[in-house]
């Protein structure tokens, strides 16, 4: 097999472990024309004898996530074998290690990588089967079922085994745990009172659940892969983002569904996947970011809003052209450039997008068009930013996933007031009205993801930095509703959310979690308080 190590060779070492079953396999039948066609076929029935009764004969998902190239981005294919060899703790993964053989296994995690031909396809009628109704919502208490402030509370999703606790963010400690969905991303979405939140799953499932009773109300899937969801503050309508397939899906409070949009350019000829949708409460409406056609969508949830034209119209108010219903249908801003990640101004009438190229622009919503560039670097996180008042001005600041920085930019001239070096590019940016300080994490770091850093947003400068041990990755702070405490996570799986002082910054206390890769304040969060993304 002297002919194999070149074709090794010219691979990453971290690629070669998974590469070189499939080559060894591959020439094996080379030089066996009568096994060639048996062990063609051997992936798809290892894949229907063991994985299809929990992930689906199409692989879309059942019991168990949809296994696709779309749903599998965030884990490597050497992270898949292990599962596939191995199981998964705290789940019904089972492990195949004494079953298949490496290269077996290796064969499957290559076919779970494939995308499937044509892609698959999720109907309206496929989502309305899918919905299910977990309790009766009439036999739910109308007030909370145990004493804490259910203002307070932090709802903190568990990536580790999949569960998310419920914690009093008074006494700082978990009063609930429950098990969701696989991949749960975009970060929960409440409505105004507090009582419900809404997850999103990377497998389009979206849950929603009563935190005054603690309990899953119900469920549909809404896509194949979904990005995230947004609320109406009256948790009337619902907004999902579907990468798979390229539709925009609009549901009521109960997760019945109310319609499904294909996302298209305004001639219909090019389609595109939601990068996100995000809830603008003074506008009652929804507001889209498209990964593919460059437009910014905007949905108004209001029955009463004004009709939106289509093509030409030679007088307004003579009614001289077509128009359709403003409720529940897209009014486009059409752009130069792709927008797939937004920051709202307080009021929500401009929002500063970004493409994954950097290309930075400031959109007014009301006049629909571009009305500055923004001189942004790298791949800037602005779905990150945050907000606060600095020399009089106000001012707003973002991450970057490439660059080395937090970039504060004045949202009065859109001038970048300051490049505020970090130890490497961070995801998330958190801060409260209450405190002084911003937390920055540097997680896309290879050396660095351990550190935390703290920007005094007055002197924006770095003044502290949290550590934790080598190697581990310390991230996404989030503050109590008073903005006394900062919350961290350790991102391991086992890990714990570590508790600062929002003043002294010192350590007062950690909670053992299970990868806590998100934590979310309900007050912060309905009050789209500054510190905080929306």
């Amino acid at each position: 097999m002297n002919f194999l190590r070149p074709r090794l060779a010219a691979l990453r070492p971290s690629a070669r472990l998974f590469a070189a079953p499939l080559l060894l396999a591959a020439a094996f039948v080379t030089f066996n024309p009568s096994a060639r066609a048996a062990d063609s076929d051997a992936p798809s029935r290892h894949y229907q004898q063991y994985c299809a009764s929990c992930h689906g004969a199409d692989r879309l998902g059942g019991s168990g996530p949809a296994l696709l190239p779309e749903n599998l981005v965030r884990l490597r294919k050497e992270e898949a074998l292990e599962v596939i060899r191995d199981g998964r703790a705290a789940t019904q993964m089972a492990a195949f290690g004494a079953t298949l053989k490496a290269d077996e296994i290796a064969a499957l995690g290559a076919l779970i990588y494939t995308p499937v031909v044509p892609a698959p396809k999720w109907s309206e009628a496929d989502i309305r089967a899918s919905r299910i109704q977990h309790v009766d919502p009439t036999t739910l208490a109308a007030k909370p079922v145990f004493d804490a402030d259910p203002m307070n509370l932090f709802v903190v999703v568990e990536g580790g085994d999949h569960h998310v606790s419920v914690l009093d963010g008074d006494k700082l400690e978990p009063i609930h745990r429950f098990a969701s969905r696989l991949a749960l991303h975009g970060g929960p979405k409440f409505t105004k009172d507090g009582r419900f939140v809404f997850f999103g799953s990377r497998d389009g499932w979206v849950t929603k659940y009563d935190l005054w009773n603690l309990k899953v109300v119900a469920e549909v899937r809404a896509g194949i892969n979904t990005r995230n969801v947004a609320v109406s503050p009256d948790g009337r309508h619902v907004a999902v983002a579907n990468y798979l397939p390229h539709t925009l899906v609009l549901l009521d409070g109960d997760l019945n569904l109310l319609k499904s949009i294909d996302v298209t350019d305004r001639e219909g000829k090019r389609s595109s996947r939601v990068s996100a949708v995000y809830e603008a409460t003074p506008r009652n409406a929804f507001v889209a970011a498209l990964k593919d056609v460059p437009e910014v969508w905007e949905i108004s949830y209001d029955p009463a809003a004004e009709e939106i034209p289509i093509g030409h119209v030679h007088d307004y108010k003579l009614r001289e052209g077509a128009f359709v219903r403003g409720y529940l249908n897209p009014r486009r801003t059409e752009l130069a450039q792709v927008l797939d990640d937004f920051f709202f101004t307080q009021d929500y009438s401009t929002v500063l997008g970004a493409s994954r190229e950097g290309v930075g622009q400031v959109v007014n919503l009301d006049v629909r068009r571009k009305i500055a560039d923004l001189p942004l670097d790298g791949m800037p996180h602005l779905g990150s930013g945050i907000t606060w008042e600095w020399q009089g001005r106000r001012v707003m600041a973002s991450t970057n996933l490439k660059a080395a920085e937090v970039t504060v930019i004045d949202l009065q001239d859109w001038s970048v007031v300051k490049r505020i070096p970090t130890r490497g590019p961070g995801f998330f940016l958190r801060s409260h009205e209450n405190s002084r300080y911003a937390f920055v994490d540097s997680m896309m770091s290879r050396d660095a993801k351990n550190i935390l850093q703290v920007i005094d947003k007055q002197t924006l400068e770095i003044v502290r930095e949290l550590k934790a041990a080598p190697g581990q990755t310390l991230a996404h702070v989030e503050f109590t509703r008073d903005g006394r405490y900062a919350l961290a996570s350790l991102w391991e799986m086992d890990g714990a959310l570590v508790v600062y002082d929002a003043q002294t910054l010192e350590e007062v206390k950690r909670l053992p979690m299970k990868k806590p890769v998100g934590k979310y304040n309900v007050w912060n969060k309905t009050m789209r308080e500054e510190g905080t993304s929306h």
